[in-house]
């Protein structure tokens, strides 16, 4: 089977702010910005790495298939950031932490050693959403 992964999905409830975090703190390029009856659709990936997976940020309200009360959930658990999540991975996670800590982004975490064999360090977007980074040994 020839399968990859082709994108990662997060919800965003700031298109402007998001935008400015993804580009600006993290230096993903922005791949894409598609605006649909009042939503955006936000396109990032790695500069250098054009060939890659992308995050797609998207409005949790366009799913047309959730109900009022799901919507709410999901909008309660994202002011509390555990509605979603992304894993990314750095050859320096000290260098990179800094960076990103002076970018004023919602520290969570800071560089840990961790017992399972990782050292990493996690953030907030502005939507909420968890970004752990881990260091590749």
């Amino acid at each position: 089977m020839d399968l990859k992964i082709f994108s990662a999905m997060l919800p965003h409830t700031d298109p402007d702010a998001s935008v400015a975090f993804y580009r600006d703190t993290l230096g993903f390029e922005l791949r894409a910005d598609v605006g649909y009856e009042g939503m955006r659709w936000i396109t990032f990936g790695p500069a250098d790495q054009p060939g890659t997976t992308a995050v797609v940020l998207f409005p949790p309200d366009a799913d047309p298939g959730a109900t009022e009360d799901e919507k709410r959930t999901i909008a309660e658990m994202m002011a509390k950031g555990t509605y979603a999540s992304l894993n990314l991975v750095t050859d320096d996670v000290d260098a990179t932490f800094a960076r990103i800590q002076a970018g004023d982004a919602e520290v969570v975490q800071e560089p840990t050693d961790q017992p399972y064999g990782v050292r990493d360090c996690a953030f907030r977007d502005p939507s909420g959403n968890l970004l752990r980074i881990q260091q590749v040994s």
